[in-house]
């Protein structure tokens, strides 16, 4: 007895010394300064943390976000993935089952022709594999993995789309709000085209100067035309990441757009946490880590029980009627021999398997911390010009009317009257995109921090 608790115990060191049944130790620690910056709040509290509907309080956008959420074709894919990998892993916890089967069969013959004879046989056959050596839990734990990855997938979708479907709303605004300024800007020039055609009447222009104010008008009627078909192809690429056709997107107007919450990054390891990537691509870790394991496996051998129970009127040579109870009972141990290579060369696999899975780990961290910084940046950076963008406006705005004062008592040409109205008109929609580009960079890094998670 003694001999055989030491014999059990040298067998269960091996096997944790070979590591087949080890589990998977997730990350615990991020690069140093991943987001460029020290940004660390004590309660953890972030942008991330906020709920889509708490974040984009637009409320025709919300219900844009809503129907995409049920429309989208890619969202329902990925819904339908994690459908297969449920089955996957209902599969693997029942392969610890034993397996049964039902085979009646039944025949009739003759010898030279003697009377036929029946012969029946109903038999149920059962097959149980014990998982000493981790094939089987190597196997649900990686399909557990994959179907936990599976919802982060779902989760890495949810979030782009949602990211994409505001993104697109504000571009929208956006060029909504160029299209007025440049129809504004349209109408003005034309006026100002009656005016100096007046004043070429009276003297005071000539036909070169009305001829390139009639340029510039023109060139700002073409932008109009460019703008609606932009506002037209924008509607209908929202539409269709909607999953509907093709038509008009009801909005609001720019102006009257912003988004409820305060800047705050947050603990880079817990918002990690939330990023579905970043969880997706240690779940890929995981999974080629039982991979590796299941692979060591295959090195030790197979333990099958079995066994038939049924009924049978044949007795070899004979014919028995009634028939008699037939019972069999069979175990098994499977020792690989001649693979031993080709296990080997499984094994290699799975191990370059798992090096790649960590280096996409690796990456994806390193991803996440740049579009982190990179949406900080693009907030920052736009947030000073803005400052610098109205001034410049006031200033051309304060040049456009002193050169037509100027012109109007002929002290200055028409030429520096067109230079400055087209100057303006330049800063003007400059300050609308930079107006979208701040509000892209909190959308960008409400993203990159993994908001908009759908639990």
């Amino acid at each position: 007895m003694k001999s055989k608790i030491i014999l059990l115990g040298l067998t269960a060191f091996i096997l944790s010394s070979c590591g087949i049944y080890s589990k998977y130790k997730p990350a615990t620690e991020v690069p140093e300064h991943l987001y460029g910056q020290e940004v660390a709040l004590s309660d953890s509290s972030s942008l991330a943390t906020l709920t889509w509907q708490e974040l984009f309080i637009d409320p025709q956008l919300q219900a844009l976000i809503e129907q995409a959420l049920e429309g989208n074709t890619d969202l329902q894919s990925a819904s339908w993935r994690i459908e297969e990998a449920k089955a996957a892993l209902t599969s693997s916890k029942l392969a610890y089952l034993p397996s049964f089967m039902l085979t009646p069969q039944g025949g009739v013959s003759s010898f030279d022709q003697s009377k036929a004879s029946w012969t029946y046989t109903g038999v149920a056959t059962a097959s149980w594999e014990i998982d000493i050596f981790g094939k089987l839990t190597n196997a649900k734990r990686r399909a557990q993995a994959v179907y936990a990855q599976s919802h982060e997938y779902k989760q890495a979708v949810t979030s782009s789309l949602i990211a994409n479907v505001a993104n697109l709303y504000y571009t929208l605004l956006m060029l909504d709000k160029q299209y007025s300024i440049s129809q504004q800007t349209a109408v003005n020039w034309e006026t100002s085209i009656k005016t100096m055609t007046a004043m070429k009447e009276a003297g005071m222009s000539n036909s070169a100067a009305i001829a390139q104010a009639q340029a510039n008008y023109l060139s700002v009627k073409a932008s109009v035309l460019e703008l609606e078909q932009q506002i037209n192809e924008l509607e209908n690429t929202l539409s269709v990441l909607m999953g509907r056709v093709p038509g008009e997107i009801a909005r609001g107007t720019l102006n009257d757009s912003h988004l409820a919450y305060e800047l705050s990054i947050g603990v880079p390891l817990e918002l990690l946490a939330m990023r579905p990537d970043v969880r997706s691509a240690e779940l890929a870790v995981a999974s080629a880590f039982y991979t590796t394991n299941a692979a060591r496996s295959a090195f030790y051998p197979s333990i099958n029980l079995g066994g038939t129970a049924g009924w049978t009127n044949s007795a070899g040579a004979a014919v028995i009627n009634p028939g008699s109870l037939l019972l069999s009972a069979l175990g098994s141990l499977t020792q690989p021999l001649f693979n031993k290579g080709l296990n080997r060369a499984q094994l290699k696999i799975a191990k370059a398997q798992q090096e790649e899975a960590k280096l996409a780990f690796q990456q994806t961290l390193l991803n996440a911390g740049k579009e982190v910084n990179d949406a900080l940046t693009q907030i920052q950076t736009t947030e000073s010009k803005m400052y610098i963008r109205m001034e410049q406006i006031t200033a051309l705005e304060e040049a456009v009317r002193s050169t037509r004062l100027l012109m109007q008592h002929g002290s200055t040409t028409y030429l520096e009257v067109l230079t400055a109205q087209q100057g303006l008109l330049a800063a003007q929609l400059q300050h609308v995109a930079d107006q979208f580009s701040e509000i892209q960079g909190k959308i960008n890094l409400y993203q990159a921090l993994g908001g908009g998670r759908i639990d």
